[in-house]
């Protein structure tokens, strides 16, 4: 199981990993689902089952036999286009489907034992199956199913911390310590730095190894906007980077991301926005008097459950019993939409 929040690189670690892993002839045969699009527990099994089968064979044509050998009382409706990569379906009645969830959850194990193969299924943004409808007993029974399997290995990745936590340490939760949990740190400045230099060096220009410690800071190491915010500062870069691009870079940036911060904050009240504006200052003592008088917070209660919406929305975190901005683009952003803070490299 991997922790981490968005934007931090899980995906693309697990996704290098199982790149190289299928590049290898023969076992395991390897599955990435992304639970992101699947709006109930129907949909979610359909487009499971889909995704073992064709990982379990490169021909179409064992697609169609299995579809057909490896269910017992559901029966699946195959079709195939053209393109039979993109083109391959899977559906079940769901009436029936909701009766033998077994069959499907069971698919990968029954498919290795008979082909004699190993299956390695990585399932994105798992905690979105606690959305759906009557999770409870579902979750226990993709627990009771998968940890008596010994043909399959899990790894079960998601970017909600909170509902991840939940789901894999709580003592009362199915998942609780069904397997190694990572927590996945960030990248390390100093290997920031020496990839951001070689990108350049690979291209012909140059940036120094302080501006590419810079970028990386400025964006507290947090994959997606440090790519990004050298992506920016090297398409505007010709030959060396200079502050001038530096900056120029950091007001693209925060234009191209300006709209979704405006949406995430319109939704909020006026205590967690002034919640946000106590964490941006780097208060610490959110329930002392003069902080909540202050800022306004409201109540302890109020602070607390506010704290904790900030918290589950992904907007702030904990960090050694301090709470900080988990986007450092929308730090940015908020502290010169509120503050009027000046986001450049001096």
């Amino acid at each position: 199981m991997i922790i981490a929040p968005r934007r931090w690189g899980k995906s693309s670690l697990v996704e290098k990993v199982i790149f190289e892993i299928a590049a290898k002839k023969g076992n395991p045969k390897t599955v990435i689902l992304d639970l992101f699009s699947f709006g109930n527990k129907e949909e979610f099994l359909e487009g499971f089952a889909r995704s073992i089968i064709k990982a379990s064979s490169p021909r179409w044509q064992e697609w169609m036999s299995s579809g057909r050998d490896f269910f017992k009382s559901l029966i699946p409706k195959l079709s195939i286009g053209a393109s039979p990569d993109t083109d391959f379906s899977i559906s079940f009645d769901w009436k029936e489907l909701k009766k033998h969830e077994d069959e499907i959850l069971n698919l990968p194990e029954m498919i290795a034992k008979k082909k004699g193969i190993k299956f390695i299924v990585c399932l994105d943004e798992f905690q979105n199956l606690a959305s759906f409808p009557e999770y409870d007993d579902f979750e226990k029974k993709m627990r009771a199913l998968w940890q008596r399997q010994k043909s399959v290995t899990y790894c079960l990745y998601g970017s909600k911390r909170h509902m991840m936590i939940d789901i894999f340490n709580n003592s009362s939760k199915p998942f609780y310590r069904f397997g190694d949990i990572m927590v996945l740190p960030k990248i390390a400045r100093e290997r920031w730095a020496d990839f951001i230099c070689q990108g350049f060096a690979n291209t012909n220009k140059k940036i120094s190894a302080s501006d590419a410690e810079s970028i990386a800071g400025l964006m507290k190491d947090t994959s997606w906007y440090v790519q990004q915010l050298a992506h920016y500062t090297w398409l505007l870069t010709k030959k060396t980077v200079t502050v001038k691009e530096l900056n120029a870079a950091i007001l693209e940036l925060i234009y191209a991301n300006a709209p979704f911060y405006q949406k995430e904050t319109e939704v909020l009240s006026l205590t967690q926005l002034n919640l946000l504006k106590a964490v941006a200052k780097g208060e610490a003592q959110f329930t002392s008097t003069l902080v909540m008088q202050h800022y306004l917070l409201g109540t302890p209660n109020n602070v607390s459950k506010n704290k904790n919406i900030l918290i589950n929305n992904d907007l702030i975190q904990e960090i050694d019993g301090r709470y900080e901005f988990v986007d450092p683009a929308f730090e940015l952003w908020f502290n010169k939409q509120y503050f009027n803070k000046p986001y450049v490299i001096s």
